[in-house]
């Protein structure tokens, strides 16, 4: 049996981390190669989440969990994450560097377990998953993954607040998935710094291709979402349509309100802070979603308060 208290420790420092070198972090020197690379490695928490002995739920909740569109997704993403991540591992020569990808890349195999194990015990039907193939490009895979999760980790902190806040998901749930969402915080935090670490580290004449290489990745990142958008299956879908949008379309479902798109981005914003806000200030945040939300938000009325 494990120690209660063991368990609570190591749950408080996968969520606060600080370097133990002096001064500012230089953006691609070795001190910002360590400092990233450690915080990935020293706030990993080997108990959670972990398979759990599911709860029973009611017949009510577990249809609210059966309805949510997004688990073939969710599973076949994290099962194309942990790949494309251990992939791009092997070519690292870096010591540390590649000790913190490939734990980046276990993290992520645990996320599908917990995910797989999950829909199996509630009874949620899943599209076979397909093969997951080796990338050709692992550079190329490993960006996809990190900017997708930039992305998709911002409106899912939002979400997940609101499930937790009005009681959609029950509290076993929501104690499982909790560290799920703060181990993809500690994944974009330590991604974002490894951008700007390897471009500082590419020769001069190489960092023009590599920026061209990130702008194509957010081009791909944006077709693939606005195509998501168009519609999501066809004649052959299952019942459940699965959405790769939901994390930006789901408040309603999860929250049992109707917020507006104003309403929600204030929680985004409000969750991704706070997420973070216990890592090394003088590490690099991801700032392209959060600055066009704000941009966004700046034209958007402010929300109507709720009525009591």
């Amino acid at each position: 049996m494990l120690d209660d208290a063991v368990v609570a420790q190591a749950d408080r420092t996968a969520r606060r981390w600080s370097s133990e070198d002096a001064g500012p972090i230089v953006p691609g020197s070795e001190t910002h190669k360590r400092a990233f690379c450690r915080m990935l490695l020293e706030t990993h928490n080997r108990f959670k989440p972990s398979v759990i002995d599911w709860p029973e739920l009611d017949p009510e909740a577990r249809e609210r969990l059966l309805s949510l569109p997004i688990w073939d997704i969710a599973v076949q993403t994290e099962g194309k994450a942990r790949l494309r991540v251990l992939s791009y591992a092997e070519g690292i020569a870096d010591p540390l560097l590649r000790q913190a990808i490939e734990l980046d890349g276990f993290e992520e195999g645990r996320h599908k377990e917990v995910l797989a194990n999950l829909v199996a015990a509630y009874g949620i039907r899943l599209a076979p998953e397909p093969p997951y193939l080796r990338p050709r490009d692992p550079e190329w895979a490993f960006m996809v993954t990190g900017f997708s999760e930039c992305i998709d980790s911002f409106f899912a902190f939002g979400l997940f607040a609101l499930a937790k806040r009005s009681g959609f998901f029950p509290a076993a749930l929501v104690d499982t998935f909790e560290p799920v969402m703060q181990e993809e915080g500690r994944h974009i935090l330590f991604f974002v710094n490894w951008v700007a670490w390897h471009r500082r580290n590419l020769p001069m004449w190489r960092r023009p291709w590599f920026a061209l290489r990130v702008a194509a990745v957010w081009v791909f990142l944006v077709w693939e979402r606005i195509g998501i958008a168009r519609g999501i299956g066809g004649a052959d879908s299952a019942a459940t349509p699965q959405d790769n949008n939901f994390t930006m379309t789901g408040s309603k479902a999860v929250g049992a309100v109707d917020l507006s798109a104003a309403a929600l981005i204030d929680v985004c914003l409000a969750e991704n802070a706070r997420r973070l806000a216990g890592y090394d200030p003088r590490l690099l945040r991801p700032a392209l979603v959060p600055r066009l939300m704000r941009l966004l938000r700046r034209f958007m009325r402010a929300p109507r308060p709720a009525v009591p």
